[in-house]
């Protein structure tokens, strides 16, 4: 049975090394051959835009660009349901290949068989 990975970031630029430590683990994840479901919350959520990652800058760290890229490549990207519908943020408004969806998504997906999650 292969293993996956549910990663939930909860920070964006008020706690950068956080933040940064998500995007890192999913992109090295995902870069390894694991399958990942790499989700956006709170703050984190502003990511999912065109341009957004850009913007983050964090000394000695991968460009969040980057690991964002590797994600989508190999992975699957979400932006909470709620998180988003705070910050005005609807899918026609995000980055090509990444959904928003809620809490029961979040929960089936950790329930599954052989996978680790992790929140950042």
């Amino acid at each position: 049975m292969a293993r996956s990975m549910l990663i939930k970031v909860t920070a964006g630029s008020d706690a950068p090394e956080r933040c940064n430590q998500a995007f890192t683990v999913a992109a090295a994840a995902v870069a390894s051959g694991v399958g990942v479901s790499f989700w956006l919350t709170g703050e984190s959520a502003w990511f999912g835009l065109p341009g957004r990652a850009k913007e983050f800058a964090l000394p000695e760290a991968t460009p969040l660009q980057d690991l964002l890229d590797v994600i989508l490549a190999g992975g699957r990207v979400t932006v909470c349901t709620q998180c988003a519908s705070r910050r005005g943020i609807g899918p026609d408004d995000l980055i090509d290949g990444i959904r928003i969806a809620g809490a029961s998504t979040f929960v089936e997906e950790a329930l599954g068989e052989g996978v680790q999650a992790l929140v950042y």
